[in-house]
């Protein structure tokens, strides 16, 4: 038999060990674990999703105080 380190879980305070979880149970803790890493790469992309709009802001801002209204687009930005 094999002796497993325990993994504990806790789920609204109560402790688990993940070692005792059925096949169904297994499927579900996989689940959660996923979710969880998405929300957080969601999260960072939505933290440089913001950082890049208000660069662009910055940049508009900046070209409306340079440049008069009627001013073509920039050839970067025209593409």
């Amino acid at each position: 038999m094999e002796n497993k380190k325990p993994q504990i879980v806790s789920i609204d305070n109560v402790e688990y060990d993940a070692n005792d979880f059925n096949e169904t149970q297994v499927a579900l803790f996989n689940h959660c674990i996923d979710l969880d890493r998405k929300i957080g790469s969601t999260t960072f992309q939505l933290q440089q999703l913001a950082g890049g709009k208000e660069h662009f802001i910055g940049l508009l801002k900046n070209a409306l105080v340079s440049v008069p209204a009627e001013a073509a687009v920039p050839e970067e930005l025209a593409e």
